[in-house]
């Protein structure tokens, strides 16, 4: 007769399987960080089961009662300076140069990565200013920091090959330092020319988890991409207004997304801030809300 109570072995694995559910579901969260400042405005629509979502943004009430001074300093209640004590500069030496960085947290032992790359006239310093774009680069170190993750803002010498070497070099040394961690990369304007090359690349492509591409660029080259073929999340946030980069032409891009991938739905989000210009997504991400909804859907 079968015994009616398990095993030893059974109990042993059940509770390594319990153990792991409870781990994974732990990882798939980030904390709040000041969310009730940085929520979006109210929504004016959306469609494909709410993929795409137009965001009520206004200059008036989204800069310059958000700033101390528009566009050069938030007001105060907006950062916490305090983790500048765990933000170092430095350099690293790879085959492919020496790259200057930034880093914010955990250099080893992180549990979630984020690279933001600058756009034309950036540096890593853009990355990592507590008080421009409405203070969401402090809360995004904050909410690395507070998370047990790493926040990583480099420079590179241009948005071709060379930085492309040079930023997947950057993202193999911290990922081998942190192997559990989930990569996500955020590309602010001309930066999405980077996003795409390393999404392209057989060694980046492969590794990392999540794209976000803010008042960016589109590339249809990704489609044929290693991290295409994965799935990688993507997330689009776009003014409606931006000059630099046409929003008809990124969200024709989304929309092939979603119709060239054997997967449906394909983990991408398109967020249209109405009325934005070419730098709103940067200072109106949702860092949060972004990276946990990656992180559910991350290969």
């Amino acid at each position: 007769m079968a015994s009616r109570f398990p095993s030893p072995l059974h109990a042993l694995l059940a509770a390594v399987f319990v153990l792991c559910l409870a781990s994974q579901a732990d990882a798939l969260e980030l904390k709040p960080f000041k969310d009730d400042l940085f929520a979006y405005p109210a929504t004016l629509s959306s469609d494909s089961n709410g993929a795409y979502t137009v965001i009520d943004y206004r200059e008036m009430r989204d800069i310059n009662q958000r700033d101390e001074v528009p566009e050069k300093r938030v007001h105060p209640q907006y950062t916490d300076t305090g983790v500048r004590k765990v933000q170092q500069d430095l350099m690293l030496k790879t085959d492919a140069g020496d790259v200057r960085h930034v880093a914010v947290g955990k250099t080893q032992g992180a549990g979630i990565i984020v690279l933001y790359l600058h756009g034309q006239g950036g540096s890593r310093k853009q990355g990592v200013d507590d008080f421009t774009f409405g203070g969401n680069f402090n809360r995004i170190k904050n909410l690395m920091a507070g998370n047990g993750g790493l926040y990583l803002s480099p420079d590179f010498p241009d948005f071709g090959d060379k930085g492309a070497a040079q930023v997947a070099a950057l993202i193999d040394h911290y990922a081998e330092q942190s192997p559990g961690a989930k990569i996500f990369v955020a590309c602010g304007s001309m930066g999405g020319a980077l996003c795409w090359k390393l999404a392209a690349r057989n060694d980046s492509g492969r590794r990392i988890d999540g794209l976000l591409l803010l008042g960016s660029l589109w590339d249809e080259s990704f489609l044929a991409s290693p991290a295409f073929r994965r799935h990688v999340p993507v997330f689009f946030g776009q003014g409606s207004h931006d000059v630099v980069f046409p929003i008809a032409n990124q969200e024709a891009f989304f929309r092939s997304i979603i119709a060239r991938s054997k997967a449906y739905p394909y983990p991408t989000r398109f967020v249209r801030f109405e009325t934005g210009t070419h730098g709103t997504p940067i200072r109106m991400v949702d860092w949060r809300g972004t990276l946990n909804w990656m992180l559910s859907k991350a290969p």
